[in-house]
């Protein structure tokens, strides 16, 4: 009998509040009844499923949501992670000053990260990790930010809060545009599609990446030949591929076959390591505009349920947190230091002093590590 494959799989939601996926983001008292909706993982942990619930603020500071991920933690082996949502973490303001947006209205339609300061970023990330801290009592060590917005200038405050595994790049995501100057969004175009280091701060900080893959080998080192200023077509097309082009390992935007063609295609090329994601208020009825009700989100959980049996049923899997992947796979030779200068890794000068580089979907060998 011919042995299967083995494939890592890494499941995690974001724990966050409701009231998001409308354009409009609370900066105050956001509400949190959603995470007792976590309880709908029990049949995911009965197949084996160890997630990483990246948790905001308003969630690590609310009691009743406390007491849901500990018990997750202690009886599930669940790994805590930290998740910025930058709008609404204290402090909103540092030294008198705006946070970066033009107002400090209760509500704003327009979160930039790149438009916060370093110095209130760093802040906001202080008092993330305290509070995860005084949670676990012991520091969080895994991260993603929020709505994936993660930038160049940010790795460095990412190791100064000690940040040790990141799950914030989605590849062949970039932003189209500008909005007064700052950029929309961050250029994830050409990250590796499997785990890599970071180079920061005199350490590294192991990446985990959304599973995205594209539905033609060729396409995105055809897409990055395009022309690429701040307004050409050719980056109008870059920002569009996730929408015609490429398939993302997320249960909430594809049906089961995409999840299981993504994977496929992923397996096929040389990928090892799914990263599965969805929010945690997409599993309250009404939580999020496109779960609007109890039947819509039943449907959602019987999906990934399906989508794990099938993969099962084709391939030897080994769940593990963020934290367990960057300890199982962190010593591997097939996790790249990439030589690049963009938002998903620090930039060529520290890569030049460890004589290392890597693949990324826009080199000529775009596949998976």
């Amino acid at each position: 009998m011919r042995r299967r494959e083995t494939l890592y799989l890494a499941v995690s939601l974001d724990v966050e509040e409701e009231g998001l996926f409308g354009g409009r983001y609370a900066r105050r008292a956001p509400r949190v009844t959603n995470t007792a909706q976590l309880s709908r993982l029990a049949p995911l942990l009965e197949r084996g499923v160890r997630p990483t619930l990246f948790c905001a603020h308003s969630v690590l500071a609310d009691p009743a949501s406390r007491a849901i991920l500990a018990r997750l933690r202690d009886a599930s082996g669940a790994e805590i992670g930290a998740h910025l949502h930058h709008w609404n973490t204290p402090p909103l303001r540092l030294d008198g000053h705006a946070s970066g947006q033009p107002d400090m209205a209760d509500v704003t339609n327009s979160v930039p990260a790149a438009a916060v300061p370093a110095a209130l970023m760093a802040a906001k990330l202080d008092t993330l990790f305290r509070a995860g801290e005084d949670f676990q009592s012991a520091p969080l060590t895994s991260f993603r930010m929020g709505r994936w917005d993660l930038h160049r200038a940010h790795w460095p405050l990412l190791a100064r809060a000690g940040v040790l595994c990141d799950a914030s790049v989605r590849p062949l995501h970039r932003a189209k545009t500008s909005v007064d100057g700052v950029a929309a969004g961050p250029d994830h175009f050409n990250a590796p599609a499997g785990p890599y280091w970071v180079p920061v701060e005199g350490g590294h900080i192991f990446e985990v990446p959304l599973t995205v893959t594209p539905l033609l080998r060729a396409l995105p080192k055809a897409l990055g030949a395009l022309p690429d200023g701040p307004d050409s077509w050719g980056r109008t097309v870059r920002a569009s591929l996730q929408h015609w082009g490429a398939l993302a390992l997320l249960p909430v935007q594809h049906p089961l076959w995409a999840m299981r063609a993504v994977t496929s295609l992923f397996a096929a090329r040389g990928g090892r390591v799914l990263s599965l994601t969805w929010h945690s208020s997409e599993m309250l009825p009404g939580g999020a505009p496109h779960l609007p009700d109890a039947a819509s989100v039943e449907r959602l959980m019987t999906k990934i349920e399906a989508y794990l049996d099938w993969l099962h049923a084709h391939w030897e899997v080994r769940c593990l947190t963020m934290d367990g992947l960057r300890r199982e796979l962190g010593t591997s030779a097939a996790c790249p230091r990439p030589d690049a200068a963009c938002d998903w890794t620090t930039g060529a000068e520290q890569e030049k002093e460890s004589g290392q580089g890597g693949t990324t979907w826009g080199s000529d060998r775009g596949e998976p590590a």
